[in-house]
């Protein structure tokens, strides 16, 4: 017997949500399942509602585009900002709720997007998704684009640069236990070479049964709230990744006891040369569905941890920590608003000197991608000053 929603429940008004989502771009995957789902009136204006609210127009940048063809490279972030002054709302732009977004395969190079305004609002369609071209008996003209015939790559858009985070990935790793003290180390190199690079072999001792595939850090250095002073994980920097050829072994020695003879490793790729003494972890699996813009639910307010790398400031496109993680709430795809301290100085123009300390000021956003624990990895999308550890971040 076919399951049937309830007429209100949950289920069938998130489904009815996705279907109209969905609809906005001319594409209708789940139609077939829906047929089991049959949408009421009042739950199909709903679903209409939530996913075609778009963005007020004051959102809109002056110079704002009536139509973008969707170009190889294009990201939806790129796009967004074309449009919008905040380009991290997108999600209300293209009016489509979070979870349809976080796969974001349905926006192809080649299609043409319009920008679509009514009622006081915008958003985005795909052109071939609108009307027949005819003036309706309002005085409303429905648009009729003609689109340009062309191959359309088979591979959707991402939602963010991923080529900006994607290194930093494995580079930025964050533990929450110094566990990298005792996890396996390279014990030797080939006729005692003190550096490592690609293509060379490692002897390595420890428990090397959990994974074919390593990464190589080199010892860990904790990261401390500029506040409290409390550790918060251990930063370790990645040095490369490493196969393991064949596990450690034991056979009688020449004296009849047992000699030790480590694993052997082949070093893959190296981003800095590694060597004795640094230690292995397994290569983990990545995913890359969740990096969807969407503000904090709850305020939030900390602090830049550290910035990663050797220097003392960053810019944009760079890597900071924050002290903030999984357990206060932060999420990846979090849009975060960094300020800077304003200044102390010295007020001369009343009947007493006094020292004073003027406003902080917002100047740069922040992407997270990363969360562990208690801290998490942020991508600088814009800046106006150097960032430095012990700046403060928001919600947006």
């Amino acid at each position: 017997m076919p399951f049937s929603a309830p007429q209100n429940s949950p289920r069938r008004l998130a489904l009815c949500t996705l279907v109209a989502g969905l609809a906005l771009t001319g594409l209708t995957p789940l139609s077939a399942q829906t047929s089991r789902f049959p949408i009421s009136p009042e739950q199909r204006a709903t679903a209409e509602k939530v996913a075609q609210a778009g963005v007020p127009l004051s959102e809109l940048v002056p110079e704002a585009p009536d139509s973008h063809t969707v170009k190889p490279g294009d990201t939806l972030w790129d796009i967004s900002r074309l449009f919008l002054k905040s380009p991290w709302r997108w999600p209300e732009l293209w009016g489509m709720n979070r979870e349809q977004i976080a796969d974001p395969h349905l926006i192809y190079p080649g299609q043409v997007l319009l920008l679509v305004k009514m009622d006081g609002r915008a958003r985005l369609q795909l052109a071939q998704g609108l009307g027949s071209g005819q003036s309706g008996g309002d005085g409303t003209i429905k648009l009729s684009p003609s689109v340009r015939s062309s191959a359309v790559d088979s591979s959707g858009i991402a939602a963010i640069p991923l080529n900006l985070i994607v290194p930093f990935l494995n580079d930025a790793v964050v533990f929450d236990t110094d566990e990298l003290a005792k996890a396996p180390r390279i014990v030797a190199t080939p006729e005692g070479r003190v550096l490592l690079s690609r293509g060379d072999r490692a002897y390595a001792r420890g428990d090397l049964s959990q994974a074919t595939d390593y990464r190589l850090f080199r010892s860990t250095k904790p990261l401390r709230d500029p506040t409290t002073g409390e550790v918060l994980g251990f930063e370790a920097p990645y040095l490369g990744t490493a196969e393991l050829i064949q596990g450690e072994q034991t056979r009688p020695g020449p004296d009849g006891k047992a000699e030790i003879i480590p694993a052997t490793l082949l070093v893959k790729a190296v981003r800095q040369e590694a060597g004795v003494g640094d230690r292995l972890s397994p290569v983990p699996q990545r995913t890359f569905d969740r990096y969807v813009p969407h503000a904090p639910a709850t305020p939030v307010d900390g602090q830049i941890v550290s910035i990663y790398g050797e220097s003392l400031t960053a810019g944009q496109n760079q890597i900071v920590a924050l002290n903030r993680g999984a357990k206060d709430g932060m999420e990846r795809g979090h849009v975060l608003a960094l300020w800077q301290a304003g200044r102390r100085t010295i007020d001369r123009t009343g009947e007493k000197t006094e020292e004073i300390k003027l406003p902080d000021e917002r100047h740069g956003i922040l992407f997270v991608f990363q969360v562990y624990s208690r801290v998490s990895y942020a991508l600088i999308i814009s800046v106006q000053e150097p960032v430095r550890p012990g700046d403060r971040f928001t919600q947006p």
